[in-house]
């Protein structure tokens, strides 16, 4: 079987807190680990959207609407749908499984994900990424 859930892969998160939103894989593991048995893949994902932006708008209320808040998570790969889209972000050294485990470490790993996300959308690259799903 072709492996294709690669990291950078873009993934819909099916079930849980996370449903409907849009991720990406940073690390996957195919064969599973001690503490998770099972196919599973770490991911960094978009938890708020930013929300549309008109040219009327003031500075200070388009950098407020801009904002994106950010999620990440150990999936099982039962629970996501692969897209056709791939996103070359460095997130290999912020997030990893290490990180999952700690609160502090999370919340840091989160906050340095949410500022590339962030620096990404404001770059007018992967529109597609930073689009709430309608379903």
């Amino acid at each position: 079987m072709v492996k294709f859930l690669k990291p950078g892969k873009v993934v819909l998160v099916l079930s849980g807190r996370f449903a409907g939103k849009k991720a990406v894989i940073v690390k996957n593991y195919d064969e599973g680990t001690a503490a998770r048995p099972y196919a599973h893949a770490v991911v960094a994902g978009i938890e708020k959207y930013p929300l549309k932006v008109t040219k009327a708008m003031s500075k200070k209320k388009v950098t407020k609407r801009s904002r994106v808040k950010p999620f990440i998570k150990a999936v099982n790969l039962n629970h996501m749908l692969p897209t056709r889209y791939n996103l070359d972000l460095e997130l290999k050294q912020l997030v990893n499984a290490e990180v999952l485990k700690d609160p502090t470490q999370r919340k840091a790993s989160r906050k340095s994900v949410k500022k590339i996300l962030e620096e990404r959308y404001r770059s007018g690259k992967n529109k597609w990424f930073f689009q709430k799903l309608r379903f």
